[in-house]
């Protein structure tokens, strides 16, 4: 019994209640509309004064409802109240307003069930308790019985008036077992009449989709940008620190690369983070045409030999193309940086038909003859495929460069290709001079 107790008036079910009596007083307006249909339709001037015509009523008021239900606040204010008040769970229900046929109709099927079942709930709500309150004081004040309440003739009789407060308990408890079956079904339908269709799950993945590229996007320009600038000026002090006293004239040069490489750090990291803030930025990111050579000059400051071999005018590249390119080679040097040592790096640049291709070269003499790697689209998974100068025991790290020039080729329609051959680090990438394929 204490059970059934809980069942009936547990927090669940008061709030699914007060749901339903929500539905009930949305369903007024439209029931007072059928009431000037039904009136005149019928020839009565009091409808509310006979029970069959605010049932016609109220029939009539429900499709208006159902026209009204088209309009696209609806889903979302109902998916709101559904979450609130009925416990179901919110990733069940759609976010945003019906915009296909099939959901428009099956928010205006919950619409009307929602005021339909919450008018039939709500008039019994407010019928139902004050009657059975009578029924169960019937017996301690018979004088109710000689008022206008409209009782039965039937409650005059002793067996009768003995048991009208059982009646009264037996119509209360009616009352709520109504209203928590009422409540369990709408909550049972509303996944289905209320939850996302596959177009609202397809957007919801492509926004998702979108949120990730975006994040992506932000980390490969951090990585390449100021992990590349940290490892530069890493360099440029290291060296600057051997020759402090021997080459006063090159500790001059590494300490304004190190400057010039820092400024401009700052401001390629400004404009990232305006991406982030804002979704946009007005300081302009670095290509081949504008920032090429700076990045080899600051490079060649930290005691970098880098061979380059420009066969192509950055200027008559696509500006996207352009920018990628930029980044892929800033990543290489990066790479080359770490593990080229003293030896040196030869970089090359050329158009080839519709395709710009970008080689990077250094030699690794430690690793003997390792195989090519990265064939294809793919790229190695390690941007330290031999570093001399880590500790024997030191352990290994999967880098991230290496992915974020893959993902950079890929996005445009190209290929990258990377890994060591006969002590050779090999970085090959080719871009379509387009734009995306």
């Amino acid at each position: 019994m204490r059970a059934f107790g809980r069942f009936l008036f547990a927090g669940q079910a008061r709030r699914r209640w007060i749901h339903l009596i929500l539905g009930g007083a949305l369903a007024m307006p439209y029931v007072l509309v059928g009431s000037v249909v039904a009136g005149p339709a019928t020839g009565s001037t009091n409808v509310f004064g006979s029970f069959a015509l605010q049932l016609l009523s109220f029939a009539i008021g429900l499709p208006l409802a159902a026209l009204t239900s088209l309009f696209p606040l609806t889903r979302p204010l109902e998916a709101a109240a559904v979450r609130s008040l009925c416990g179901v769970d919110g990733d069940r229900l759609a976010d945003g307003p019906a915009r296909t046929r099939s959901a428009k109709g099956r928010t205006a099927a919950w619409f009307t069930l929602h005021l339909g079942f919450g008018g039939i709930i709500a008039g019994m709500s407010l019928a139902v308790p004050p009657f059975a309150v009578v029924l169960i004081v019937l017996p301690v004040f018979a004088g109710l019985r000689d008022t206008r309440l409209g009782l039965p003739e039937a409650l005059d009789r002793p067996w009768a008036l003995a048991l009208s407060p059982v009646a009264g308990v037996a119509m209360l408890v009616a009352l709520a077992a109504c209203a928590v079956g009422a409540g369990a079904l709408l909550a049972r339908w509303a996944p289905a009449l209320l939850g996302p269709t596959p177009e609202d799950r397809l957007a919801a993945a492509e926004a998702r989709a979108a949120d990730l590229a975006v994040r992506n996007r932000l980390a490969r320009e951090l990585h390449d940008s100021v992990g590349h600038a940290l490892s530069a000026v890493t360099l440029q002090a290291s060296a600057a620190r051997r020759v402090l006293d021997t080459d006063p004239e090159f500790v001059r040069e590494a300490l304004a690369a190190i400057e010039d490489t820092t400024r401009r750090t700052v401001g390629e990291l400004d404009a990232v983070l305006g991406v982030l803030r804002d979704g946009d930025s007005t300081v302009p990111a670095p290509t081949l045409a504008t920032d090429l050579d700076g990045l080899l000059r600051r490079t060649r400051a930290g005691g970098l030999h880098i061979t380059d071999m420009i066969a192509v005018d950055p200027g008559t590249l696509p500006p996207v193309v352009s920018r990628e390119a930029y980044r892929i080679v800033q990543e290489g040097l990066t790479n080359a940086v770490k593990h080229a040592d003293d030896q040196e790096v030869t970089l090359h640049i050329e158009v080839k038909g519709a395709h710009l291709d970008i080689t990077l070269e250094n030699p690794l003499s430690n690793l003997g003859a390792a195989p090519f790697r990265g064939a294809g689209n793919c790229a190695t998974s390690h941007d330290e495929p031999a570093d001399r100068r880590r500790p024997p025991n030191a352990p290994t790290r999967p880098g991230s460069g290496l992915h974020g020039i893959a993902d950079r080729a890929r996005l445009l329609g190209g290929t990258a290709q990377a890994g060591a051959a006969e002590g050779t680090w090999h970085l090959h990438v080719r871009l379509p001079t387009k734009g995306p394929a």
